[in-house]
């Protein structure tokens, strides 16, 4: 155990004079008579009154004495261990376009991809994971993080038609790589899940899969959804239209292949769920950390003992110690 004011033990000087004053006033404070001899009286036995008297001030001091102790903020020692975990860095890349409003997945494809990535997210417990959404452009919109809470909340609360609408996977892409080359974990990986063929922004994948090898880093992609035409509602749901998407299944294979990472195809959300619990198994690199205790506050014990002493003073002093006037 340690203080957090040690200083503030100085305050135990209090007792010189309070156990000073205690002596003068017993000696003086006394009726006297003067006798010839004391032989008759030295053997009586000491009044208890006379103990409880003394028990009295004890309690005092130890109540005065557990207060000053508390207010030194006694707290147990922090202390470092370390640790082997499993964990890496990770950033989710997500499709945010237009086409992701198809019904084909329940309630719909992104619905289902941002629950699923949640649920995702809740589990690595000790990864960094970052976020970055993409469409006709892309965007960044979580660093690297452990907190799983503030994370979680940032899925939830994205929304359709935030960026230009197609589907700029070289884009999302570059965006998750330089969101996670600032990573402290050995392994790398990024996550990225799209429905549509790269038809938007200034990076082709191909360039954006070489930049992730050259990096190191891992690309798991994952194709969501059916081929063919979809339904999909404009991000306010006035209006619905029908549209042609086909899933550019090659140029996911691709990067997937060229950063060591693997595709995966998801047609419907037990699919989805399927492909997340597999990268969860096979993405985890086991790290030494080191680890801090939280510091505890321990004085709520010293502050019992100083109410139940003061109590117990307080009950001898209108009981055993009453005096009548």
């Amino acid at each position: 155990m340690m203080l957090k004011y040690p200083g503030l033990l100085w305050l135990f000087l209090i007792y010189v004079p309070l156990i000073a004053w205690y002596v003068w006033k017993h000696r003086n404070s006394n009726p006297s008579l003067g006798i010839s001899s004391v032989k008759p009286v030295v053997k009586l036995p000491v009044s208890w009154k006379v103990v409880a008297m003394h028990v009295f001030f004890a309690l005092q001091l130890v109540a005065i004495g557990c207060m000053i102790v508390a207010l030194c903020r006694p707290q147990t020692h922090d202390h470092m261990r370390t640790s082997r975990i499993e964990g890496t860095d990770i950033v989710l890349a997500l499709d945010i376009s237009g086409s992701m409003t198809a019904k084909d997945f329940e309630p719909s494809r992104f619905a289902a991809a941002k629950d699923v990535a949640t649920k995702f997210v809740n589990l690595r417990t000790n990864d960094n994971i970052g976020l970055v959404v993409f469409a006709g452009e892309s965007l960044s919109l979580m660093p690297l993080t452990n907190d799983r809470a503030a994370l979680m909340n940032a899925i939830r609360q994205v929304e359709m038609g935030e960026l230009n609408d197609g589907t700029a996977i070289g884009d999302g892409l570059t965006s998750a790589i330089n969101r996670i080359a600032s990573g402290k974990a050995k392994s790398k990986s990024i996550i990225l899940l799209t429905d549509g063929t790269n038809n938007a922004g200034d990076v082709p994948p191909s360039t954006a899969a070489q930049i992730a090898k050259q990096k190191g880093i891992k690309v798991y992609t994952i194709g969501v959804g059916t081929n063919g035409s979809i339904q999909i509602t404009d991000p306010y749901g006035f209006s619905t239209t029908t549209m042609e998407t086909k899933i550019d299944e090659a140029s996911l294979k691709q990067i997937a292949s060229l950063t060591g990472g693997k595709y995966f195809r998801a047609t419907d959300e037990k699919m989805l769920q399927d492909v997340f619990e597999e990268i969860d198994n096979l993405e985890k690199t086991v790290l030494d950390v080191d680890r801090f205790t939280q510091t505890d506050e321990n004085f709520m014990p010293w502050i019992l003992g100083a109410l139940c002493a003061f109590g117990l003073a307080l009950l001898m002093r209108y009981t055993v110690l009453r005096r009548i006037p």
